[in-house]
């Protein structure tokens, strides 16, 4: 007797993840076993599950929103960009290969399968599946072998409710339009549409809605209002790291530059929470602030490539004044590699074997190699005593004297490499941050006195999303035009 129902977009960041994950936290409020559903993301931005894969971080929060463990299952397809034009394909939370972009085009029915066993073992445990769309279904150039939007609804045959994005401007023709261009059997399966991100006096736009159900024939579900706690909520897409930047506020300054393929970065989000930190995202043509406390340097999908972009905009040059005048720096994965003296990647696991140079301020050097590490753990800050969760997600193997300087213990192994005077640090784990009393204690040495719980801070957000959703948005309506599957 399970249920399903599908949330599309008019496009990309239109805010169906965080609906979903609103509708998600409503339901299980309500009593309901649900579960959440993205055939097909694209985001590098990625979680480890405890059945020991990775899927988008967007579906992990999903997953805490209904109140289980994430599972590979809710996101059996994730692409994971390493160039302009091409991605590592996992499937089922294992590295399938690297696809360019044309060749997916091409190929990405095949996959079709996996994504319909994945959303079929869900359904064996749960009354209810959200189903999230990926960009828009409107983009009929991509609807031949489409797994991600209309193609899976109708193999799956789940029913779909449209969103639109109102922020943006010319929402009526973002869902008009869509009705439009899609195939009489896949305008068959829409059963309602959504109005999101409105600022303002919503009876403003009564006759906006009322026009776009009269042009279309569906009902509306709903104009939901700009949710302003959004920011406390791990990003998905890397369009939202801007928001994260809090520039030009007080306290210890923590410098993040925006690299091309940046991954991971929900390291930033208990920072970004935190009240005595200002956190500023550098965007390139941006200089490295003199006044930064610390530069981090974050995951990268394609480590060699961003090193190369991070010497470009002058930035390796503005990190070396900033180590002289005894600033601090912090790499994590990614950013642990470039902070080492070579890179070598004698596979082209990246792109083009050979070697190059790291940044040099760690006396470490990695290899990549084929074996991904994908692992949650539990450790402990020794310099603090405090304890610490996190997770691996990474290729590479870094050797070297500043191992000696560890700063890390995860699973009884010394993890980590520090310079000898401390001020240059590195490790492969993320998710640190998460943990109060460590984040308190490596914050402490900024002079930041925080008294933040961030984890309690992300359930109050889901439970003020659920309250938002349930206010604005018809979710009796919504649950009955859910479907059998």
């Amino acid at each position: 007797m399970t249920k399903a129902i599908m949330i599309q977009g008019t496009g990309s960041n239109v805010g169906k993840s965080m609906i979903v994950a609103g509708l998600l936290r409503a339901c299980a409020r309500r009593g309901l076993q649900v579960r959440p559903f993205k055939p097909q993301n694209m985001s590098n931005n990625a979680a480890v599950t405890v059945n020991g894969g990775e899927i988008g971080r967007a579906q992990a929060l999903q997953a805490r929103a209904a109140g289980v463990e994430p599972h590979t299952d809710m996101n059996p397809i994730l692409l994971k960009p390493q160039s302009a034009t091409g991605a590592q394909v996992i499937v089922q939370g294992q590295v399938a290969g690297h696809q360019e972009a044309a060749a997916f085009g091409a190929n990405k029915a095949a996959l079709m399968p996996a994504v319909l066993q994945s959303f079929q073992r869900l359904a064996n445990d749960c009354d209810l599946i959200i189903v999230e769309g990926a960009g828009s279904p409107a983009e009929t150039n991509l609807r031949t072998g489409d797994i991600a939007n209309m193609g899976f609804a109708r193999a799956a045959g789940v029913p779909v409710i449209l969103m639109g994005d109102i922020d943006r401007g010319g929402v009526i023709a973002q869902i008009v339009g869509t009705q439009a261009v899609l195939e009489e059997d896949d305008n068959a399966l829409i059963r309602g549409f959504a109005v999101n991100k409105f600022r303002g006096d919503r009876s403003l736009f009564d006759k906006g809605r009322d026009d776009i159900a009269r042009r279309t024939g569906w009902p509306s579900l709903g104009v939901i209002p700009w949710f302003d706690s959004a920011h406390r909520l791990p990003a998905e897409d890397v369009m939202d790291l801007p928001a994260r930047s809090r520039s030009g506020g007080s306290g210890c300054v923590i410098a993040v530059p925006r690299l091309p393929r940046i991954a991971n970065f929900d390291d930033l989000d208990p920072l970004a929470a935190e009240p005595g930190v200002d956190l500023r995202m550098i965007m390139p043509g941006t200089p490295l602030p003199a006044e930064a406390d610390l530069v981090l340097l974050v995951g990268s999908k394609a480590t060699i490539s961003d090193l190369a972009a991070f010497r470009a905009e002058g930035w390796d040059i503005d990190l070396a004044a900033h180590v002289r005048r005894g600033g601090h720096v912090l790499g994590i994965c990614g950013g642990y590699q470039m902070l080492g003296r070579t890179l070598s990647d004698p596979d082209g696991l990246e792109g083009l074997t050979g070697m190059v140079e790291g940044l040099g301020h760690l006396e470490v050097d990695t290899i990549m190699a084929p074996l991904k590490h994908l692992s949650l753990k539990t450790g402990t800050h020794p310099a603090s005593g405090t304890a610490l969760e996190g997770y691996e997600i990474h290729i590479g193997e870094t050797t070297g004297a500043d191992c000696a300087g560890a700063w890390l213990s995860f699973d009884g192994l010394r993890e980590g490499a520090a310079s000898r005077n401390g001020r240059v640090s590195g490790c492969y784990m993320h998710g640190i941050f998460s943990s109060d009393a460590f984040r308190r204690a490596y914050l402490a040495g900024f002079g930041v006195e925080s008294a933040l719980s961030f984890e309690d801070g992300v359930e109050d957000a889901l439970n003020a999303l659920a309250d938002h959703v349930e206010q604005f948005m018809d979710v009796d309506f919504l649950l009955e035009l859910a479907e059998e599957i």
